[in-house]
Order: structure tokens, then C-alpha cells, then sequence
């Protein structure tokens, strides 16, 4: 059996990307540095803060995998711009700790790092993997530097290092200081208080292009099974959608009329009008395609938000 090691389990993309492996047939070990996971689905589970590297190097010798993915790190455009540094340092030097360490004690494992569709130049076509780099937020400038370390150690040392570019995702068990299960939150409240409401957004005049969180750990588990970790791989749905129809959306589904409120301190200092990306290169290499329909993905979170509420 494929012995798989995940760091940041414990995290929103991290815990759908182990239901991926464990339906695969990998045997999965699980780190998250907020406390042991207690769950049937991993063969071990442990603490493991990736910035502590005596740390990371215990657990992949007691571990010894045949593949390695890195979900742990600062994921938030909005909190990088807050903690510019601490985004460096976690998404940058966290990662270093594990390259280290695999090039000492596991030099044939396969490794899997998440960069950003914000890595890229703004652009109004679809964006592929040619495209210009030019990140305009401390948490994409953090994942530019994390490529560039990964073709460091895949071409100079040999590693075999992949990485792809996802773009945004969201499904249930996404924190709600993103914006989808932000406003389906704030919806379902609405909607089961029995009275009306506002609820309070940022920019709505921004496009995006969002998939199913299934879909993306779909591809993760594709990109890491491959031979070639040369490439590297656009996430994406292909689609750009803008923030204002996904709140139609969203606020069709509530029984009591919802009012929308702009708020300031929601709207970021420097923002993308529009990203969305192309992804034909990962669809004729290894065959993967989005399944799963937004509107799907949103109304199963909204009626998640409404079940927990009632209950």
C-alpha cells in the first residue's frame, strides 16, 4: 500500500485531500500543529508545527513515506496583508524544513506543494502556466518564492518535487473568513432567524474562477502520481465568475429578504480585477477535468449552514 504523509491535515483542503487518498488505497498519516487528529481514516496521526524542523525531520523518519504534500501554511490573501512576514516565514521557510529533510533521509519520495493563482499578472484571458508571474500580495509573492525553491530542488538536487498553481476553492469545512461560506453563513442565519437582515461584503465587482474543493485534491492526488514533477499544473475551473452573482446566488436560497451592506474594511488594499485560469495543460497530460458545478458545491454549503444552525 502507498504510504502517504500530509501535512496540515487537520485544515480545510487538507482534510478533503485525505478522503481523496484514503479512497485510493493510500495508508495515511496525518500532522496538524493545533493537536493529535483523532480520525479513523488516518494510520497515524501527530502533532507537527512545519517551522519546527527538528520536528519535521522525527516525523518523516518515524513516517519513512513514498509521498509527501505540504497543505500546511497562511492560505489568506487578506491576513497575509496583515502578517506580511509571518506569511513568508510559514509558507516559504516551513517548506524549506521539509525539502531539507527528504533530501537527507528520503531523497525517492514524491513531494506535492500548492501555489496560487496569485502568483500571476493580472490578465483578462484565461491564465495558463506560460504566463507572466508578477504577485501583487504578500501571499502571492510567498508562493513565487516557494516555485522557485521547488525547481531549485528538483533540478539541482534531483528531487522529485512537483507543484501546481490552484486557483480558488471552496467547499463545506472552509473557514468562514473566506468568502464563500462567509456569506453563506451570514445567509442561513438570515434565513432561519425568521426575519430580515444584512449582511455586511467587500468588493462584489471582482471575478474569480472557483472550483469544487473535491475536484481540486482530485488533481493534487493525479499531479503526485505522476512521473514527470517538471511540469507544472494550473488548478483551476476555467471560469470566471464574478463575486456579485455568487451573492445572488446565495441570497436566492434564504427565506427572509437579505439587505447588502459594503464594507470598507472588507475591501482589500490592492486587488485583481479578474483571474481565471486555463486548464488544458493538466486536462491533455493527465486527463483531469472539473466534475463538480459550482452552484452544486455552494448550495451544499448553505444547507450545511442551515442544518447546523437548526439543530
Amino acid at each position: 500500500m502507498k504510504k502517504a504523509l500530509v501535512f496540515g491535515a487537520g485544515g480545510f483542503a487538507g482534510g478533503h485531500l485525505v478522503n481523496e487518498l484514503v479512497s485510493n488505497n493510500y495508508e495515511v498519516y496525518g500532522c496538524s500543529r493545533y493537536g493529535k487528529i483523532t480520525d479513523k481514516r488516518y494510520a497515524g496521526a501527530m502533532v507537527c508545527d512545519i517551522m519546527d524542523v527538528d520536528r519535521v525531520k522525527t516525523v518523516i523518519a518515524e513516517v519513512n513515506p513514498d509521498y509527501i504534500i505540504n497543505m500546511a501554511g497562511i492560505s489568506s490573501v487578506g491576513l497575509s496583508w496583515k502578517i506580511p512576514q509571518t506569511t513568508i516565514d510559514v509558507n516559504v521557510v516551513g517548506p524549506v524544513n521539509i525539502l531539507e529533510t527528504v533530501k537527507e533521509t528520503n531523497p525517492d519520495a514524491h513531494i506535492l506543494f500548492i501555489g496560487s493563482s496569485e502568483e500571476y499578472a493580472p490578465k483578462a484571458e484565461p491564465i495558463s502556466e506560460v504566463d507572466r508571474l508578477d504577485a501583487n500580495n504578500p501571499y502571492g509573492i510567498s508562493k513565487v518564492m516557494l516555485e522557485r525553491l521547488v525547481s531549485l530542488y528538483r533540478d539541482h538536487y534531483g528531487m522529485h518535487v512537483h507543484y501546481v498553481r490552484a486557483f480558488n476553492h471552496t467547499g463545506i469545512g472552509q473557514a468562514d473568513t473566506f468568502v464563500v461560506p462567509s456569506w453563506c453563513k451570514q445567509v442561513a442565519e438570515i434565513s432561519v432567524s425568521g426575519k430580515p437582515g444584512t449582511i455586511r461584503v467587500g468588493n462584489l465587482n471582482v471575478a474569480r474562477d472557483f472550483s469544487d474543493v473535491r475536484d481540486v485534491v482530485r488533481a493534487y492526488r493525479m499531479v503526485l502520481e505522476s512521473d514527470d514533477c517538471s511540469q507544472i499544473y494550473n488548478i483551476c475551473s476555467g471560469k470566471a465568475i464574478y463575486l456579485e452573482k455568487i451573492l445572488e446566488f446565495i441570497t436566492s436560497m434564504s427565506e427572509q429578504p437579505v439587505e447588502i451592506e459594503v464594507n470598507q474594511k472588507l475591501i482589500r488594499p490592492v486587488e485583481n480585477d479578474t483571474i481565471f485560469g486555463d486548464h488544458s495543460k493538466i486536462t491533455k497530460d493527465l486527463g483531469w477535468e472539473p466534475e463538480i458545478d459550482l452552484k452544486d458545491t455552494i448550495r451544499e454549503m448553505y444547507e450545511d449552514f442551515v442544518s447546523r444552525k437548526r439543530s
